[in-house]
């Protein structure tokens, strides 16, 4: 009766849907999905004017991305390791704050070599933020709410990534490139000092001392359940696809028979909008129905979106993009919430890893694209990205496979491992 009611307590300390609190944070993240993707990607539509202004190729242009993603993959562990210690919000408003004003750094750098070490260093910054992120919804928001709460922060991501191509694509065009990464850099820090005034402190956050053995522990522990290893791996190379096909797109879209101008490409990135109902959307059908079969079709979705950008047509291309990216987004937005609800004592280091393999796969994906599309052409880019996704397809149906995890802790069992959101 005694553990009964004590389990009961603890059930009402999670943030429920619907509550006060519940909207503070899930609107904190959206802003923080917004900063985040829009200073990790605000580069890749000026991969044309990089390579013009700084003399380089296509492929070269794509690392001042692909640096940023890579040092953000290998910087993941080590942020996981100090939230653990330090605390979840004060290294997420770290991180944010940080990664901002380094955008405004980076609009001054003089040189391409410059630009890229402020990328690099965005890169460490940022992964503050994305490490601790899916660890912070996952230990605080109730399980009935946590797929729509994932779901809205990944929406964020989508929104910042839209508005950071279309926003910088425009200001190139009729100003410089300069003053658009500054302008969004700027957008940026407010957006940071609006989740620092409305994130709530964390509730279930029990701080650890600093041990590299305990950590190591941790790692091999979240290394060791296949159903966390598929999802790293999907997350891997579904992001690399992503992230391949919005790399080459402008160059193929400036030259012939297309010729458009930076800034309709940049307005093409509006398509993003169905990547940002389909995250929130996709994590409540998720929650419903099971994440399983909600993965598999994104997976599928995504590569048909791919195939379809193959026709010559612009509307078609369109089309495809759309298709490509919403699934895209719902997938992201399955696979990471999954990890949270999958790892039971390792989440901070299990959502390090899905993210370090995602971020990995965008930089590989990244410039390896480029080697198909100078080669091949974009027959050979769409290549590559089905190749990927028919990976990620047989992880899908490997992850149907594998049963879910027994909770045996308190907390845990309060979420009821056998309902759909956890499978």
């Amino acid at each position: 009766m005694k553990e009964s009611i004590l389990t009961n307590r603890a059930s009402e300390t999670y943030l429920e849907r619907g509550t006060k609190a519940y909207r503070h944070v899930s609107l904190a993240f959206l802003a923080a999905g917004i900063v985040t993707f829009a200073n990790l990607y605000c580069v890749q539509p000026l991969f044309p004017m990089f390579a013009a202004r700084f003399h380089v190729t296509p492929t070269f242009s794509s690392i001042s991305l692909s640096i940023t993603t890579l040092i953000l993959s290998v910087s993941l562990p080590i942020a996981a390791s100090v939230s653990d210690a330090w605390g979840r919000k004060p290294v997420m408003v770290t991180s944010l704050v940080t990664s901002s004003a380094l955008g405004i750094i980076a609009a001054v750098c003089p040189s391409f070599t410059s630009l890229l070490v402020i990328r690099a260093l965005q890169g460490l910054t940022l992964a503050g933020l994305l490490t601790v992120a899916m660890t912070y919804l996952s230990e605080e928001i109730a399980a009935n709410g946590l797929g729509y709460a994932m779901g809205l922060y990944i929406s964020g991501n989508s929104i910042g990534g839209l508005l950071g191509r279309i926003s910088i694509s425009l200001l190139a065009d009729h100003f410089s490139w300069r003053i658009g990464l500054c302008a969004f850099a700027a957008v940026s820090l407010l957006l940071s000092i609006y989740f620092w005034r409305n994130l709530p402190k964390s509730r279930h956050f029990k701080p650890k001392p600093a041990d590299p053995a305990s950590a190591l522990q941790a790692f091999g522990e979240a290394l060791r359940d296949r159903g966390l290893l598929c999802l790293y791996l999907v997350g891997a190379l579904l992001m690399g696809g992503f992230v391949c096909l919005y790399n080459y797109m402008g160059f193929r879209l400036l030259a012939p028979p297309y010729g458009l101008s930076q800034s309709v490409i940049g307005m093409l990135f509006i398509v993003y909008v169905a990547g940002t109902f389909s995250s929130s959307w996709m994590g409540r059908l998720a929650d419903r129905i099971g994440r399983k079969r909600v993965l598999f079709a994104n997976v599928v979705l995504m590569g048909g979106g791919a195939a379809i950008t193959l026709l010559s047509n612009l509307i078609w291309i369109v089309i495809g993009m759309i298709v490509f990216t919403f699934g895209f987004f719902g997938g992201h937005s399955t696979a990471s919430s999954w990890v949270g609800r999958r790892a039971v004592d390792t989440r901070a280091q299990a959502s390090s890893l899905y993210l370090l393999f995602y971020y990995v796969g965008s930089s590989i994906g990244g410039s390896l694209g480029g080697l198909f599309y100078s080669s091949l052409g974009w027959p050979g880019t769409v290549g590559m990205i089905l190749v990927a996704n028919l990976c990620a397809m047989i992880l899908s149906i490997v992850l149907i496979r594998i049963p879910p995890v027994s909770r045996t802790c308190a907390p845990s069992s309060i979420r009821n491992e056998s309902s759909p959101s956890r499978r």
